[in-house]
């Protein structure tokens, strides 16, 4: 009985969350200076008539609460409207970008998550890994992954030649997938250390099981709610953290696309990609949220 109010508070949290980052996002796009407009008179395709008329047809003249207004009708109606700069259906440049972001931050989660958890539960049966750990949560903390692609690049690309520069998965998913792992190895670790020192950790040494079965089969799935707590989180920065991966290997997904947006001033795509990311986010919540309750059950009667 107490469930449900606390799941329709977070819910209508992360609901006020996606109308913050709507309205925040509309806000600061028309604070910068300039506009599709813009785009077309500097490649002089319309004159000064033409662009007053065009800006009146795409409701650039009105006021900003009348177009956000005007957008969020037609949002809440499934319209995203219409590219500025293509006069594509928006909705169907985000269906068709999607895809490869999905497929990316996936397979980096996977690799991630593999890395992650084998390095912490190695480092627990072999303390002389413990070293590692704190290397790999260094690393993903102090470097940037663009920095880690343009090295990717110049070095198995240009000098070795071993992979092409546009439109490899291999270096974006092992570049994104070492920062996940070190991001879970040492939470994790910290987490299966505490869970050693419980009594069924000393039950289960004093039945004379082996260090391998106890750490796989007891300790590790005693301390997974960390592993799926921060996978949660890191998913869902993740899709869109693949924005520079996706700009350096040319990926067309939707960081690639929200990139483009920017470069044309295209306010429908920008809005309706940033609004993508940030509902995933929420999705992502939900169902770690979720996971982590039916794991543990006892959670469901925490507060929040």
């Amino acid at each position: 009985m107490h469930v449900l109010p606390r799941t329709g508070a977070f819910l209508g949290r992360q609901l006020l969350q996606i109308l913050i980052i709507a309205f925040t996002i509309f806000l600061l796009l028309r604070a910068v200076p300039g506009d599709v407009l813009d785009f077309y008179a500097a490649r002089g395709d319309y004159d000064a008539q033409a662009l007053a008329a065009l800006r009146a047809d795409l409701g650039l003249d009105d006021s900003l609460p009348a177009q956000f207004g005007a957008w969020a009708r037609a949002a809440l109606g499934g319209d995203l409207g219409s590219s500025m700069r293509y006069g594509a259906e928006v909705s169907g440049m985000l269906l068709t970008a999607l895809p490869t972001s999905l497929k990316l931050a996936g397979l980096s989660l996977a690799v991630g998550l593999a890395a992650g958890i084998g390095l912490a539960v190695l480092a627990i049966g072999r303390p002389r890994l413990a070293g590692m750990v704190e290397v790999l949560n260094v690393w993903s903390i102090a470097v940037p992954s663009f920095c880690t692609g343009v090295v990717g690049i110049l070095v198995f690309s240009v000098w070795l030649g071993w992979l092409p520069i546009r439109g490899q998965w291999l270096l974006p998913v092992l570049i994104l997938g070492a920062d996940i792992a070190g991001q879970i190895a040492k939470p994790l670790y910290e987490e299966l250390t505490e869970t050693t020192r419980a009594g069924f950790v000393r039950t289960a040494t004093a039945k004379g099981l082996s260090r391998g079965r106890i750490v796989w089969r007891h300790i590790l799935p005693n301390s997974l709610s960390v592993a799926i707590a921060l996978s949660g989180i890191i998913l869902g920065g993740l899709i869109g953290g693949t924005l520079t991966m996706e700009a350096l290997f040319a990926l067309p997904g939707l960081g690639s696309l929200t990139l483009e947006a920017i470069r044309g001033r295209d306010y429908p795509v920008i809005q309706a990609a940033i609004m993508a990311m940030a509902t995933f986010v929420v999705l992502v919540n939900i169902a770690s949220m979720a996971l982590q309750r039916w794991l543990d059950p006892r959670r469901a009667h925490a507060p929040g």
